[in-house]
């Protein structure tokens, strides 16, 4: 005879009060994890082999095929399984319309000595920008194009915020992830891996050639407000614009990075 699910029907029940917490940086920190949810989003996260802690899943919001299929996925790794009511799945969604299941991750990075990169490699770095969803379509962008890394220099927006990982798509748990506040550490490193150092700037750059892109190449991209740091500057080997010929006084970053990135893959892309 098959034992009878618990099912949470509180929200103020120990696990879910730890759950809810997960939108603050400070606790994603104390507990060494973060949550996430979208169907995609975790078929992706178990495809990259992320580890799960915790999975809150309500069958009765399920729709179709696809959750079922993802619950089954989870029940195949170590991830504590728990039952929640509509009530309780209801604020530990960020939906207006739950799937039925969210999923906590241990939090990761690859320390930047341990990211494999060579001199043909797109590396996208992140200087202090300060919007979740700029950094997160910043990420899936980086994936889409085959970039080696992401690295963000800090203080930066938290990759683990719900929005980062909502703007993501999933591309998070595929694009190593490295941060760092040693600057010149930062570019002398990449330096010495021969990739080309590259700021985005709508002042100091040129429009971009195709030569600029071949090959390995560092695409600096500043904060929102600021732009590129100051301490950033001296780093720069070339400076890259893109063109505004309507009334537009500037590009949204994660736009400009997104049309850089796909400069370098079209520069490189070899013909079949």
């Amino acid at each position: 005879m098959s034992q009878q699910t618990i099912v949470i029907t509180s929200t103020r029940n120990r696990r879910i009060v730890e759950a809810r917490k997960l939108d603050q940086r400070k606790h994603r920190q104390q507990q060494g994890r973060f949550l996430a949810e979208g169907l995609q989003i975790l078929h992706m996260a178990l495809d990259a082999d992320a580890r799960p802690i915790e999975v809150f899943y309500c069958k009765e919001l399920f729709a179709g095929t696809e959750a079922p299929a993802l619950l089954e996925r989870f029940r195949q790794t170590d991830a504590d399984l728990v039952a929640v009511s509509e009530h309780v799945m209801q604020p530990l969604s960020e939906r207006d319309a739950p799937q039925g299941i969210v999923a906590t991750f241990a939090l990761f990075e690859t320390p930047l000595e341990e990211l494999r990169l060579g001199g043909h490699d797109l590396v996208i770095v992140l200087d202090r920008l300060q919007d979740p969803g700029n950094v997160g379509t910043l990420i899936r962008t980086a994936d889409a194009v085959g970039a080696a890394a992401a690295i963000l220099i800090e203080p930066c927006v938290d990759p683990f915020d719900p929005k980062t990982v909502r703007g993501s798509m999933g591309s998070l748990f595929n694009v190593p992830l490295a941060r760092t506040e040693d600057v010149p550490a930062l570019f002398n490193r990449l330096r010495n891996r021969e990739l080309r150092l590259v700021g985005a700037d709508a002042h100091r750059g040129k429009i971009p050639e195709q030569a600029l892109w071949k090959g390995g190449v560092t695409l600096i991209l500043g904060n929102e407000a600021r732009g590129l740091s100051e301490d950033v500057w001296p780093h720069v080997e070339e400076w890259a614009r893109l063109p505004i010929v309507g009334k537009a006084e500037s590009l949204n970053v994660a736009v400009a990075g997104g049309v850089l990135m796909y400069a370098w893959l079209q520069a490189n892309l070899r013909s079949e």
